[in-house]
């Protein structure tokens, strides 16, 4: 044993001296320093790369000598080295310590290779044995050396130590046997002196530490292998402690207990933890106890308190016997320290003995309540702790002036704790009750409980000491408001306690007992009652402020003050449990009905014959508690991820238990549980979509409320009843804001009825949603609600399942649709689960498996979850079924991206099951192939957006609330797509941003004859359709955006990504008037995104959403920057939404008005006032952002009213009521909005006077600001009218200077400029050609009368040029010009008078058309002369037939015709230039009626020019036709002005898109007096029809289209509206005459077309007599179609009535366009300008200065007074008595 015992030493010699052996040799130093430092660092690599070949190869005995020789020679070198003490080293500082650390790692590495050496040793040979204690001794010599060094702070010194206990452990628990009592003998003396060191010294415990860290190694593998030296090593640890006589001669008493004690002590408490053996504890747990009742430790002092930390932590461990022991010893100790409170002796007690009451003993029971794992132990544990709460509440209640909540609040942390896991819910002992009740009665008492008051007093520093609090009562009335006076640990041990502790109802019948043990606890000195009135008047006080003043002092007088304290400690416990967590209690992990704390708040309610004082505090109680839960929730709404899920789940939770308790026996629990969760919805209306809501709302009245009152029918009949009433208040405030979504969850309850296959629970639902019905007419809502949005409404049609158009009306009933698209769902998801199922039993890829049964039900067929079925099996159908869905989706994409028509229901069905299979893998749990699902989820979500069509996205609809709906966890998936789809789409302009000008409707259409601009080709795709398919979209993202914008943060933000990027600049959104009411519903969408900054959970995004709104003022303001248009898509409904789209709109920023001027100015004052002065992003430079936002605001809801007020107008254009809200605007007011509106964009201001046409003020103020920003608005036209004016003209204005640098305006703007009043300006003059030039002259042609009228004016030759040059570039233009200038020449027979002007006009006319013919090139020339001689032919045929009889003049204009040969295949009709002549039909030739000459009628072979007619001459020859009439003798021109205008309101009426009809038949003046008139084809004249019947036209249609009611003839009477209509618009503006029946035709389809228009304007038959009095004629047989009933009340009637109204208010819109073209044959010599003032008279019958509503109104009159005027029926009378004419 020599050698294992070499330089052991006794452990008391280590604390002498810190140089240990002595002063080495200068020698010896020097031989250390001779060694480089590099040196030191390549002996470490090389022993590391030593070490590291020994664990990876074997290798040959003698070299393994070689190396543990190398390891022990260095190893022995250490213990000298680390003796060398620093000042007899050469070296100092950061050198010495460079030195002395790297010699250390190669002490470290040779001590690793040393070891490693030693692997390969055989265990039984007696070589190996004295070779492993050798290096046992040599590794704990070098232990000890570096223990004693002086350089042992030093972190490798450290890691050598460590290295060198790690390698003494492994050799002792890989070997065992002898080596390792050997080791236990020397370790002893080494983990003393470890003990002595720490805390001795003041360094490091490090070395402390991994000596405790290997004995506990050690110990554990001895104790299994050799149990003796182990127990030896421990006993000998233990006895150590009381060893005081052997280090009294050494250390001073003064200086305390030695750390070698101390330390010790926690060696032996940190291995009995570890080793965690009972043997172990028997062996060191009595010595501690004994030391603390015995011995040195029974009296206060560092070492009492480390031995009961000690003994704390072993009866942590939870052996019983100890486990007990050691909480008696603890309990008898806290309590013995109570008891000595006031008395003399413990005024002279050591720091110590609070320390221990304080800290030390407080801390033990919080370590054992947190250790203890066995639920029996637990559970003793808590009685008692609870126990020993109660004994310290009256030991500390019985001390006069002394505080109890210096005692009993360091025991709450340990109480917590050990209530931490317990259920509140389950049935408790009344014992323990007992003991819950006592302790939370202390609580109250002595002022433990945090503040339950909502406003709190500022918290103040205060002492926990005894003499730190005044009075009880003072201590109440403290505790209920604040602040709190302890130890901020103990209010969260409180609120962790409030959630484990059940409902405090002790007693529910023997109130007195109670009141009595109450007593006791109150005062233990007397069993009397109550204490003095003045403490229970305290009590009652401190009562009735924490129950909010629900509850008067006054009315409290019945409570005694024990009572009082009882209920203040009920107010206290179930207000903290609500505002602790939520009001979760303990219990399972999942947050259910059953975790709410209302469960335990309701206990007190059920407690019968409570006198009116205590009902009305435990009520109040009841209402205090969900204000804390309120609170809770709204203090938490910013929260995301799991917090928020938490949080989320707390709110349901509550609501369902508030559900579930509607069915209480009790009346006022019903009562309180409605209105708790009235409160709830309205404060969370997210609870309004939760699955778990909704399932206890529809199911629990069958699940619950049966079984509770089985034996009282009269109570179940309540109970359904209030259910039903509950239920359908619910469902109709879902639907009011979530009318998608609300749908969707219902179709899932209705699956989830019809699959538990229960008829009674079937017919419960059926029951509670009868009645309930949604629609997108009127709804009974108020507020602004969702569903009173219509793209919402169509969203929700959408959602529905019905087959419904979601642009028209509907009103479908909630039930009976759920049913059926449940039922659609269902049997969607049964055809997955049966091809799943077919797949499987036919084998799979394991053929001869099983076949599985349908044994699971159709719940199973639902979710697909057939646990049985082989997973490969299931992965390979999955993927089968997956590529298929994708493929096909992918097919529906390619079709809609070639402009294919992609089939409905198709599309619809495809949809659907690939969402049922999406759906069912989710519900299986299936994991394979997630990639591959979303895809199928990313194709469901994008297909519809790239198809863009209404029925796609109807489609859409459906299945995306179907996804969100049954699988809530993939909202923010389908959003985060759905975002990513809407931002394509504004990339890729579509629908409602197809901001391109051949996508703005009328405005494309009707340019560049009435609109400014290039004419654009229309597009191929409808952009109507792609905006109804937007306006679905939005109303399902503003139905998800209410059902999340109060539980996810996440999914909010992504609705903001969305809204960001819609409002992006520059606002590229469609101005097609089809698009109003989408645009405003985006707008609205955004501004309620907005608004979520005051609800709070987008509070930290203020600044960010602040200018978001700015940039939503600016794309809503920047809408009014184009002219205001209509729009009808022929559908009522439709334009009803669009009115209550911009309506919706109004009313919210109406509101938000409101609100702005409460608070929101405060909220955002400090960001505002910093942007004041500053350049904003969407503003530019302002000066008060302030102001000017509410300017700005005011504006857009002007703006707003205004385009909301005309939309209803066109919605309901029969409705006369006239709108009296508009309030009466100064001004001033006019003014600054011209203002604000110019500031933001000018054309806003332009446009602000189109809509205000006749407010003066308005137009100067523009017309002003016009002129000052000129520069700024060349490039817009509508700004012309405010600079170039006639007065402008005659100052010769230096702003006409602009005029080279102006964009385009319309023809008929430029016409204007063409008329006398501009004088010829050369400005204005140039400016007009520029623009005529700009247009192709194919556009300007229409307009040729006008030009060549304007030849009068042309003093500079300036329109001749431009004719001229326009010729050389168009032939038809050239020969329709020719044919006009023919048409004005005046022939010398003629009589009119001509002025000076007018004979310089006629000398013109042949100059001007000689120059044009000059111009010809030989091709053109050659083209001319066929084409004016083919046609100058068939002219000159009346001529021949004028001495004709009648009867031989057909035959004369065959013989004729014969004659006339087609030169060349490029010959065109003159009325019609793009129809190409092939041939003349010689036997068509009709003579017709004139007194005069012999006009004739001949029919034309054409084709079409642009057609493929080359190749196929003789096929178009045989279908194509086209009807003229040659007439000669009249004066055609008048036909053509009114024609014109005729042909205008018909453009107008097709851009506008009402359905009106018009037939304006081509008319061209050809020479004097002669012209060419197209023929209406498939017409005759109503005088006509009369000669083959005696009925009038309604039984002529019977006649021809069957019997009224017939779809034939309902299409004749409907054709016969539109065109009455139509007609009757152009008769109000022409107001032509001679309107008898051979001027009236019909068409075999029904339709009216007037013709000969020789009296228009001011002239009139019978020398202007105007006897046609009615502005157009509705006859009697007219009104009996029009208007079946007779009294103009029928529909047909009011369809004809408001067609006329949106047609006349359709014209009023372009009226300057019509007037000017009108105004420039003034001076054409044309009988309609011969009297009166015809162009005033046109401008008043379009009546400007009406508002729309009043322009409706006067239309309507109009209709009224023409209704079967007697006037009309007179004039057909004359006609007939003069002419002949039927009438």
């Amino acid at each position: 044993m020599g050698v294992e015992l070499r330089g052991r030493m006794d452990w008391r010699q280590w604390g002498m001296g810190l140089d240990g052996g002595g002063v080495l040799s200068k020698q010896q130093v020097a031989s250390f320093e001779e060694e480089s430092v590099e040196g030191y660092e390549k002996q470490e690599i090389a022993y590391k790369l030593i070490g590291h070949v020994l664990d990876c190869v074997r290798i040959d005995n003698k070299l393994l000598d070689q190396v543990r020789l190398i390891a022990k020679k260095q190893l022995q070198s250490l213990s000298a080295f680390l003796k060398i003490r620093k000042r007899d080293w050469n070296e100092q500082g950061q050198l010495l310590k460079a030195r002395i650390s790297a010699k250390l790692s190669v002490y470290q590495a040779a001590a690793r290779m040393k070891v490693q050496s030693l692997a390969s040793l055989d265990v039984d040979g007696k070589t190996s044995k004295r070779l492993l204690l050798e290096t046992l001794a040599l590794l704990m010599d070098a232990a000890e050396a570096c223990l004693l060094s002086v350089w042992r702070k030093l972190r490798v010194c450290e890691e050598l130590f460590s290295s060198l206990l790690d390698g003494i452990a492994q050799i002792a628990v890989t070997r065992g046997g002898q080596p390792m009592r050997v080791l236990l003998i020397r370790l002893k003396p080494l983990v003393l002196a470890a003990c002595a060191q720490a805390d001795t010294w003041g360094g490091s415990q490090v070395m402390f530490e991994i000596v405790m860290k290997t004995s506990c190694q050690i110990i554990e593998s001895g104790w299994t292998k050799d149990r003796a030296p182990v127990d030896t090593f421990i006993s000998g640890l233990a006895s150590s402690i009381r060893e005081r006589n052997d280090y009294d001669e050494q250390v001073d008493k003064k200086q305390g207990v030695p750390a070698v004690q101390l330390n010790v002590i926690r060696l032996l408490a940190d291995l009995t933890v570890s080793v965690n053996k009972s043997e172990v504890v028997d062996m060191v747990l009595p010595l501690f106890i004994e030391s603390l009742e015995e011995g040195d430790a029974s009296t206060p002092g560092l070492l009492r308190l480390r031995l009961l930390d000690a003994v704390s932590r072993i009866a942590s461990l939870g052996f019983e016997k100890s486990y007990r022991e050691t909480v008696v010893l603890m309990t008898r100790s806290y309590l013995r320290k109570l008891s000595s409170v006031g008395s003399a002796e413990s005024k002279i007690l050591a720091a110590e003995a609070t320390t221990e009451r304080v800290e030390t003993l407080p801390a033990g029971f919080l370590l054992i309540a947190s250790r203890l794992k066995d639920m029996k132990m637990r559970s003793d544990y808590r009685h008692r702790l609870l126990s020993l709460c109660s004994d310290v509440g009256l030991a500390a209640e019985s001390k006069s002036g002394r505080s109890g909540a210096d005692f009993l609040g360091p025991l709450l942390l340990a109480v917590a704790e050990i209530c931490s896991d317990f259920d509140p819910t389950v049935e408790v002992e009344p014992s323990l009750l007992k003991l819950f009740r006592n302790l939370w009665f202390y609580v109250a008492l002595f002022g433990l409980a945090p503040p339950i008051q909502k406003t709190q007093q500022p918290t103040k520093s205060v002492s926990t000491t005894l003499n730190s609090v005044g009075s009880m009562g003072t201590i109440a009335l403290q505790a209920v408001g604040g602040p709190y006076m302890w130890n901020a640990q103990w209010s969260s041990a409180v609120h962790q306690i409030a959630q484990g502790t059940p409902p405090l109802v002790v007693s529910s019948v023997k109130w007195l007992e109670d009141e009595l043990e109450l007593n006791a606890l109150h005062n233990p000195g007397s069993r009397r009652g109550n204490g003095n009135e003045k403490s229970a008047s305290t009590q009652r006080s401190a009562l009735s402020a924490a129950l909010g003043g629900r509850v008067d002092i006054a009315a409290m007088n019945t409570i005694s003050g024990v009572k009082a304290t009882y209920l203040l400690a009920v107010a206290f416990l179930e207000i903290i449990r609500f505002s602790s967590n939520g009001g979760i209690l303990n219990g399972v992990d999942s947050l259910s009905a059953s975790r709410s704390s209302f469960s335990c708040v309701f206990e007190y309610l059920k407690t019968p014959n409570l006198i009116p004082a205590v009902f009305q505090c435990l009520t109040a109680i009841v209402h205090r508690a969900f204000e804390a839960a309120v609170f809770w929730l709204e203090d938490r709404i910013t929260e995301t991820g799991n917090e928020a899920n938490v949080r989320e789940s707390t709110l349901f939770s509550h609501a369902c238990f508030l559900i579930k308790s509607m069915s209480q026996r009790e009346e006022h629990i019903r009562d309180i549980s409605v209105s708790l969760l009235t409160q709830l919805r309205d404060k969370f209306p997210q609870v309004l979509w939760n699955s778990s809501c909704l399932d206890s709302l529809l199911f629990s009245v069958h699940n619950d409320s049966t079984s509770a009152v089985i034996n009282d029918p009269a109570l179940i009949v309540s109970i359904r009843s209030l259910y039903q009433r509950i239920v359908r208040e619910w469902i109709s405030i879902s639907l009011s804001y979530a009318p998608c979504t609300s749908q969707g969850l219902l179709q899932e309850k209705l699956c989830k009825a019809n699959t538990w296959q229960r008829t009674q629970q079937t017919t419960d639902v059926a029951s509670l949603l009868t009645e309930i019905r949604i629609g997108n007419g009127k709804n009974d809502w108020t507020g602004i609600r969702t569903a009173n949005i219509p793209a919402v409404m169509a969203a929700a049609a959408a959602a529905s399942g019905a087959n419904l158009k979601s642009t028209e009306a509907f009103n479908l009933e909630v039930l009976s649709t759920g049913i059926v698209s449940a039922t659609v769902k269902c049997n969607h998801t049964g055809e997955i689960a049966g091809m799943r199922r077919l797949y499987n039993s036919i084998g799979g890829f394991q053929s001869g498996g099983t076949p599985t049964g349908f044994s699971g039900g159709l719940q199973r067929l639902i979710s697909g979850a057939f646990s049985q079925q082989p997973p490969a099996e299931d992965d390979a159908f999955n993927e089968m079924l997956l590529n298929k869905f994708v493929h096909l989706l992918q097919q529906f994409v390619c079709i809609a991206e070639k402009g294919g028509e992609v089939d409905k229901s198709q599309f619809r069905d495809t949809c659907s099951q690939a969402t049922a299979f999406l759906l069912s893998n989710l519900a299986s749990g299936s994991k394979s192939n997630v990639e591959g699902f979303a895809q199928l989820l990313r194709l469901l979500c994008w297909c519809p957006a790239y198809i863009s069509t209404p029925d796609s996205m109807e489609t859409g609809v459906f299945i995306w609330t179907w996804l969100v709906s049954a699988a809530p966890q993939l909202g923010s998936l389908v959003l985060a797509e759905l975002v990513d789809a809407w931002l394509w789409t504004i990339d890729t302009k579509q629908g409602v941003f197809a901001h391109e000008v051949k996508y703005s409707g009328p405005a494309a259409k009707l340019r560049p004859q009435l609109a400014p601009g290039e004419p654009e080709s229309q597009p191929v795709i409808d952009p109507v359709e792609q905006i109804m398919a937007h306006r679905i979209w939005v109303g399902f993202f503003i139905d998800r955006f209410e059902v999340v914008r109060h539980n996810s943060v996440e999914q909010l933000l992504l609705l903001g990504r969305l809204l960001q990027g819609t409002t992006k600049s520059p606002w590229n959104f469609s101005c097609h008037p089809a698009a109003t009411g989408t645009f405003f519903t985006i707008m609205l969408l955004g501004l309620k995104f907005c608004s979520c900054h005051s609800q709070g959970n987008l509070q930290n995004f203020k600044i960010g959403l602040q200018l978001l709104e700015d940039r939503i003022y600016r794309a809503c303001l920047g809408w009014f920057a184009f002219e205001p248009e209509w729009f009808d898509a022929n559908n009522v409904n439709f334009a009803q939404s669009e009115a209550q789209s911009v309506s919706v709109f109004v009313h919210y920023i109406s509101n938000d008005g409101q609100s702005d001027a409460r608070g929101r100015g405060h909220e955002n004052g400090t960001y505002l006032a910093e942007t004041n002065d500053q350049y904003h992003p969407v503003w530019g430079q302002m000066e008060n952002y302030a102001a000017g936002r509410e300017k700005r605001r005011q504006l857009l809801l002007m703006l707003c009213q205004n385009e909301a007020d005309r939309l209803e107008v066109w919605a309901q254009p029969t409705n006369s009521k006239e709108n009296t809200s508009w309030p009466k605007i100064s001004t001033e007011k006019w003014i600054e909005y011209a203002r604000t509106a110019f500031s933001v964009d000018p054309r806003i201001a332009l446009c602000l006077v189109s809509r205000f046409p006749t407010n003066t003020n308005l137009k100067a103020e523009v017309t002003q600001l016009v002129q000052s920003h000129i520069l700024d608005l060349r490039c817009i036209p509508e700004a012309l009218p405010y600079f170039v004016t006639p007065k402008a003209v005659d100052e010769d204005s230096v702003l006409l200077q602009q005029l080279p640098h102006w964009a385009a305006c319309s023809i008929t703007q430029a016409l204007e400029f063409l008329t006398p009043a501009y004088k010829g300006h050369p400005r204005v003059m140039a400016y007009v050609l520029r623009v005529l030039e700009s247009y192709p002259p194919e556009r300007v042609t229409f307009f040729m009368p006008q030009l060549v009228q304007s030849l009068r004016y042309d003093d500079g030759r300036l329109v001749e040029g431009y004719l001229l040059r326009a010729a050389h570039r168009s032939d038809v233009f050239a020969h329709i010009l020719i044919w006009n200038l023919q048409g004005e020449t005046i022939t010398s027979e003629s009589k009119e008078v001509s002025s000076g002007k007018n004979i310089s006009f006629q000398a013109l006319l042949p100059v001007v058309r000689q120059h044009i013919i000059d111009g010809f090139t030989p091709k053109a020339l050659d083209l001319f002369q066929r084409e004016f001689a083919f046609f100058e032919k068939v002219t000159s045929i009346s001529g021949v037939l004028y001495p004709l009889p009648k009867e031989e003049r057909r035959a004369g204009i065959r013989r004729e015709l014969e004659k006339i040969e087609l030169e060349g295949e490029d010959l065109y009709l003159p009325t019609a230039p793009n129809k190409l002549v092939r041939g003349i039909r010689v036997d068509s030739g009709i003579p017709l009626q004139s007194a005069a000459k012999v006009p004739i009628m001949v029919t034309f072979n054409v084709v079409d020019r642009c057609g493929d007619w080359k190749g196929c001459k003789t096929l178009k020859l045989a279908f194509s036709r086209y009807d003229c009439e040659k007439i000669t003798g009249d004066d055609c021109r008048q036909d053509v002005l009114a024609l014109q205008v005729i042909a205008l309101l018909r453009d107008i009426f097709e851009a506008v898109g009402v359905n009106l009809y018009l037939f304006p038949y081509d008319v061209l003046p050809t020479g004097p007096e002669r012209g060419i008139v197209e023929v209406v084809p498939n017409t005759r004249s109503r005088s006509q029809m009369g000669e083959t019947t005696d009925g009038g036209l309604y039984e002529i249609f019977q006649q021809d289209y069957g019997p009224v009611g017939s779809p034939s003839f309902e299409a004749a009477r409907k054709n016969f509206i539109i065109s009455s209509a139509g007609y009757a618009v152009a008769s109000l503006l022409l107001q032509p005459k001679d309107r008898h029946n051979g001027n009236l035709l019909f068409d075999n389809v029904g339709r009216l077309v007037h013709i000969d228009f020789g009296f228009i304007l001011e002239t009139s038959p019978g020398g202007n007599m105007r006897f046609e009095s009615a502005h157009f004629k509705l006859s009697h047989e007219m009104t009996q179609l029009l208007d079946p009933s007779g009294v103009m009340k029928s529909e047909t009637w009011l369809q004809f009535v408001s067609l006329c109204v949106k047609g006349y208010l359709a014209a009023r819109r372009y009226m300057d366009g019509i007037i000017n073209t009108v105004m420039m044959m003034l001076d054409s010599g044309l009988p309609c300008f011969s009297r009166g003032d015809p162009i005033g008279n046109l401008r008043k019958r379009f009546h400007p200065e009406m508002s729309e509503r009043e322009a409706a109104n006067f239309m309507i009159r109009v209709c009224t007074d023409a209704y079967n005027k007697w006037t009309t029926a007179g004039y057909d009378l004359i006609q007939y008595i003069q002419q002949g004419i039927e009438k």
